[in-house]
């Protein structure tokens, strides 16, 4: 408690490093997202995987012993203001005139720092609001939903536990279950999930993920049970394409949409498969979907009378996301650190989004 108290005093200096000048909201220029297309009858949903949102705090419980002032990181007050101005600068352009009315977010460390971007930013005045829940990944970041509540109204959210049966002893992130009305009417299932990492190698991390993709197609399973034709959106970081067997097998989310029935999933990153020029994730040369939505084949179809605009969701590609990549050529990733080198960046992921509309 003293921790948060102290961290939110601290957030009155926030202002000495935020440009309160409003950030120009970028033209975005994906197909068929556009602010003339939305209106009332849209909500725009975006997930961003926002590269280690810790505080400058030391948790005895957690190992963030890095992003502390005299960690490795040098994790300053300074640093820390400047990645959440950077932060609120991504999540305007996204909204291009306002803001998404949802926002799934991973690698977040505390409801605190949530708190500093939605009450210290220009954000404040859309009125978000957060859910969250502390998960037991021994780095301390979890996943989060942050919601307009003018326009989103929530009816029960929890935290599901990940756990794996051939080591009891590891730990990961839990998924995030929320279920909300929209439009005060409709009816959406929404999973955040931040799947286990390749750190330790791929081959060796293929069952950790595994074992997180049948936990949420149980509780999937679950809801298709009561409603074969459920409004289900899943959102996030899974450190696997879409075709890998993860998501694709144990899952059970199809990239190919020819006779999609109503209580299928469907990867709506689909068209990004293979693309050798643009991803959500870059690793030297490479690129790779990493961050993804996921939709039931009812939202897909629109058959309870909402659906997503354009059957796709995008990436966000706007120009300040990027930095010149002098020695893999193109494009790279505008970081804040690479290694532990300081850079001052916004993410080593890009956002994506999508619009469901109101038919």
């Amino acid at each position: 408690m003293f921790k948060i108290i102290c961290f939110l005093l601290l957030s009155f200096n926030l202002f000495f490093f935020v440009d309160n000048s409003k950030a120009k909201l970028q033209n975005n220029k994906n197909k068929g997202f556009t602010s003339k297309t939305r209106g009332d009858d849209c909500i725009r949903i975006a997930f961003y995987n926002v590269e280690n949102l810790f505080d400058v705090y030391d948790d005895t419980l957690k190992n963030d012993d890095a992003f502390t002032p005299e960690g490795e990181r040098a994790w300053t007050k300074k640093r820390f203001y400047k990645k959440i101005n950077n932060l609120y600068k991504t999540i305007a352009g996204i909204g291009e005139w306002t803001p998404p009315e949802i926002i799934g977010l991973s690698e977040v460390e505390n409801r605190a720092v949530l708190t500093q971007l939605i009450k210290y930013t220009p954000l404040k005045k859309y009125n978000y609001k957060i859910i969250h829940f502390e998960s037991p990944d021994v780095r301390g970041i979890d996943v989060a939903l942050l919601y307009r509540s003018d326009k989103v109204n929530p009816v029960f959210f929890k935290n599901i536990q990940v756990n794996f049966d051939f080591d009891s002893t590891l730990k990961t992130r839990d998924i995030l279950y929320v279920k909300a009305l929209l439009f005060d009417i409709d009816t959406v299932h929404f999973f955040v999930n931040h799947w286990p990492s390749r750190y330790s190698g791929y081959n060796a991390t293929v069952p950790k993920r595994k074992a997180a993709a049948l936990v949420l197609r149980d509780k999937v399973d679950s809801l298709f049970a009561l409603n074969a034709k459920a409004n289900i959106i899943i959102m996030g970081d899974f450190n696997d394409e879409p075709e890998r067997e993860s998501l694709s097998v144990v899952l059970k989310a199809k990239t190919d949409t020819l006779g999609i029935n109503s209580s299928d999933l469907v990867n709506l990153m689909y068209q990004y498969q293979n693309n050798s020029y643009i991803g959500t994730i870059k690793r030297e040369n490479s690129w790779s979907v990493f961050d993804q939505f996921i939709c039931s084949g009812a939202l897909f179809k629109g058959q309870n009378g909402l659906s997503v605009r354009n059957s796709q969701a995008n990436i966000f590609t706007e120009k300040f996301l990027f930095l010149d990549d002098d020695k893999y050529f193109g494009k790279k990733l505008f970081r804040t650190y690479l290694g532990f080198k300081y850079l001052g960046g916004y993410s080593d992921h890009l956002p994506i989004f999508l619009d469901l509309i109101n038919n």
